[in-house]
């Protein structure tokens, strides 16, 4: 198994995925990133990192059936793993960990 930190892009992915569920695909992931985040990514990015997290353990997936509204192909379908899973739960403990230490005058109005 690969190292396993993750990025911000994984992170959003791993989420994706989960919140998906079943129905977790490259173009489904794509679609509700940018529907929950706003953000446009490249469908070679969203791949890549599918692949990425999976060889990593995050991710597990499997060939779905084929149907007539894709001319036949078959789809990959994601699925979140217990790693994945804990990986998410770490970042986001490691984050609000972070964000409760802030200090209430850590934002500074720098004017020029």
């Amino acid at each position: 198994m690969k190292g396993t930190n993750i990025g911000e892009l994984e992170e959003l992915v791993l989420l994706v995925i989960g919140v998906l569920y079943e129905g977790a695909y490259g173009v489904s992931v794509l679609k509700e990133i940018k529907e929950q985040t706003g953000r446009e990514v490249n469908i070679s990015a969203i791949h890549a990192v599918m692949n990425r997290l999976e060889d990593k353990g995050f991710l597990r997936s499997e060939m779905g059936g084929s149907s007539n509204t894709r001319g036949g192909r078959r789809k990959r379908n994601y699925y979140l793993t217990s790693s994945g899973r804990a990986t998410l739960d770490q970042v986001r403990s490691v984050r609000e960990k972070l964000y409760n230490q802030l200090s209430p005058s850590a934002s500074y109005n720098l004017s020029v």
